[in-house]
């Protein structure tokens, strides 16, 4: 029997108390990179020599506090304060990419208890996978390939550490009997991160803090166009463009080279300095694509996602081009209901709401009454089943009917009941493509030329609403209507 390595860890660091958020988050990183670079270099050693002589341990940099009063604070804020005293902590990674989002939060709890963070080492183990994973040019190998075992000298991702307890509302206290300080541990950002490198083939630096879903490759040309229009014009505040395969250009004539083969979901980021610019995914189709991207975004901390794509209209006084306002959500989609059961009501966001309605309003010129001609707000259908008409229709129609549902599709009451489960403020436009219970189908023909007609005011309305949004207080935007009994400190 072998026996096993003994522990080495990254040198010990004693935490230190901070009343500056800017000065704590730089310890932030430099424990991060204190630690991340222990684990490198060890890595190294290891891939270079095909062994190891001792089992190499580091751990991620925790922020914690400490509230010993039961005074009230601002009642109108959704976040930055404890509900009751104790401790509360947080583990947290790459605080270089969460630098302003951190500095934010941290320096909101520091005003509103008039108290001093703790900030040094946790004692939860970053796994090597995560440590290397920004390294450019560094993959860790598949198990087997060295000769030893990766988990025998270095710590691996834990599942028990990357699940959604605490957003889900279920997650006791900490080890140490101190609560959460943030919705998502260290490991659980660490693997999303990993995730929306693969899924999007873009790097999590460039998403942007307002998100745009899609459905359909003609909004990602759209998308493209309306880009380089506002490179064009540096009024607009943009300054790159980012497309898959990280490719950024700066100067909107710049031509942007095509992958070869493009990953699940497209990302393109349209990017200003401060982060507030827009993001667009192409989903693709089903609800099961919209629960993957929502579940490794939400760890951004976006401050809007919406919906822009196209659906099922089932009132026969829609006509094709007509655009869906949701305000409800009928949930048969079924990928969520074991997170947030279909009985939690997921409502409208009145800020949102309004974003919307008022870019349709400026797009499209119409006003007040006249609006009610293309637009319709009522309750979307979700379901999961794209060939739902060719089986017996009693059953659904009639649950659509008693829901008094005005659209159905396949991804915007999944990416709604995860925005609220996440607590990332939400909202679904959609254009109608067809109406399949009224006789006109989504045949080739009429889709060209309705996508020729539609896409590019869809397109500007989502982008314009999302403007909208960004020009909003943050505490107005993440207004209480998202928060629990028990919530998080941060964000």
């Amino acid at each position: 029997m072998t026996d096993p390595l003994t522990i080495q860890t990254s040198p010990h660091t004693d935490p230190e108390y901070f009343t500056d958020a800017a000065a704590a988050v730089a310890r932030l990183e430099a424990l991060y990179a204190e630690a991340t670079g222990f684990l490198l270099e060890k890595f190294n050693a290891v891939l270079a020599t095909g062994a190891a002589s001792a089992r190499y341990r580091a751990f991620y940099p925790e922020v914690r506090l400490t509230v010993g009063s039961h005074k009230k604070g601002d009642s109108r804020l959704s976040f930055g304060h404890v509900s009751e005293p104790g401790t509360y902590s947080a583990t947290i990674t790459r605080p270089d990419l969460f630098r302003n989002y951190l500095t934010q939060q941290i320096g909101l709890l520091m005003r509103n208890h008039d108290a001093a963070v703790r900030i040094g080492p946790s004692t939860t183990p970053i796994p090597v996978h995560f440590a290397v994973a920004a390294q450019p040019g560094v993959m860790v190998p598949q198990e087997g390939a060295l000769g030893i075992s990766l988990r025998d000298v270095f710590d691996v991702p834990a599942l028990a550490s990357m699940n959604d307890d605490i957003v889900n509302g279920t997650a006791g206290l900490h080890a140490d009997g101190s609560a959460h300080l943030a919705p998502f541990t260290a490991q659980r950002v660490d693997y999303s991160l990993a995730r929306l490198a693969h899924y999007t083939a873009t790097l999590p630096e460039h998403f942007q803090n307002h998100v745009l879903f899609t459905n359909y490759q003609f909004y990602v040309d759209e998308f493209e166009v309306v880009a380089r229009r506002m490179l064009a014009d540096p009024a607009q505040g943009y300054t790159s463009f980012v497309a898959p395969g990280n490719v950024e250009i700066t100067d909107p004539a710049a031509p942007i080279p095509a992958l070869t083969k493009l990953p699940q979901m497209p990302t393109y980021h349209l990017k200003r300095p401060d982060g507030n610019g827009i993001t667009l995914v192409n989903i693709g189709v089903g609800p099961s694509n919209a629960k993957t991207a929502t579940d490794h975004i939400a760890v951004l901390r976006p401050h809007a996602w919406l919906m822009v794509g196209h659906c099922a209209g089932l009132r026969n006084s829609q006509s094709l081009g007509d655009f869906v306002l949701a305000h409800a959500y009928l949930r048969e989609d079924h990928v969520l209901d074991d997170d947030l059961p279909v009985w939690v009501p997921i409502p409208a966001l009145a800020e949102v709401q309004v974003a919307l309605q008022e870019a349709v309003a400026e797009i499209t010129r119409l006003e007040g009454y006249e609006l009610k001609r293309i637009m319709r707000t009522g309750t979307v259908a979700t379901i999961d089943n794209r060939n739902w008409e060719l089986r017996d229709q009693s059953g659904p129609v009639q649950r659509l009917s008693q829901s008094r549902a005005i659209a159905l599709d396949m991804e915007s009451a999944t990416i709604a009941a995860n925005g609220f489960r996440f607590r990332v403020p939400y909202g679904t436009l959609l254009c109608v493509s067809d109406k399949p219970l009224h006789g006109e189908l989504k045949l080739p023909g009429m889709a060209t030329e309705f996508y020729r007609t539609q896409v590019a005011n869809h397109l500007l309305i989502g982008v314009r609403a999302m403007e909208k949004l960004r020009d909003m207080p943050l505490e107005r935007i993440h207004s209480r209507k998202l928060r629990s009994f028990d919530e998080t400190a941060f964000l």
